[in-house]
C-alpha cells in the first residue's frame, strides 16, 4: 500500500530515531574511556575518542541501555573560507601528515545568539521548552567563527 510504511523501513526509521536520541544526549563532559583505532582518510589519519551514550529512550527498539560510540570530532571538510577564499567556492582541506586528534568540536558558523539572560523576558517571545534548549546549547554556541566547515562524526564502535 502506499503510504504505510513496510516492516524494515518502520524499524529502520526506529533504529535511526534512537541513535540520534542517543547521540543527543552524549554529553561532552564526559570522561573519555579510551581513544578510538586510527582511521585512514582521503586527506590523512585520524584518531577520536569512543564515548558512552545513553541510549534508554530507545528501549523500545532493542537497544542496549548504553551502547559506545567513535566520535570524530572537528574534521575539517573543506579549506577555510577566510582570506581569499572568504567568497569563493569551498576547496578540499589540505592534507596533514600526522596522525590527527579528533577530540574537540570544531567552531560554530557566525550567527545571532537569542539574549536568554533575562529568562521573563525571553519567555515572553518563545515556549518555555525552547528557552531550556536554548541554555543547555548556548555554551557550545559560544566558540564561534567564520573557519566554521568542520564534521562531527558519530559511528557505532569498532573497537581497536
Amino acid at each position: 500500500m502506499i503510504g504505510q510504511p513496510n516492516a524494515s523501513a518502520a524499524k529502520a526509521l526506529a533504529l535511526t530515531v534512537a541513535v540520534v536520541t542517543a547521540v543527543t544526549l552524549w554529553t561532552p563532559g564526559a570522561s573519555a574511556a579510551t581513544l578510538t583505532r586510527v582511521v585512514q582518510t582521503r586527506y590523512g589519519k585520524l584518531q577520536g575518542v569512543v564515548r558512552t551514550v545513553d541510549a534508554t529512550v530507545s528501549a523500545a527498539t532493542g537497544a542496549p541501555p548504553s551502547a559506545t560510540v567513535d566520535t570524530f570530532l572537528g574534521v575539517p571538510y573543506a579549506t577555510p573560507p577566510v582570506g581569499s577564499n572568504r567568497f569563493g567556492p569551498t576547496r578540499t582541506p589540505s592534507p596533514w601528515n600526522n596522525v590527527r586528534m579528533a577530540d574537540t568540536p570544531g567552531p560554530v558558523c557566525p550567527q545571532r545568539l537569542p539574549d536568554v539572560s533575562n529568562e521573563t523576558a525571553a519567555l515572553l517571545h518563545m515556549p518555555v521548552g525552547r528557552l531550556v534548549y536554548l541554555k543547555r546549547l548556548l555554551p557550545y554556541l559560544r566558540n564561534q567563527s567564520e573557519d566554521c566547515l568542520y564534521l562531527n562524526i558519530y559511528a557505532p564502535s569498532q573497537g581497536q
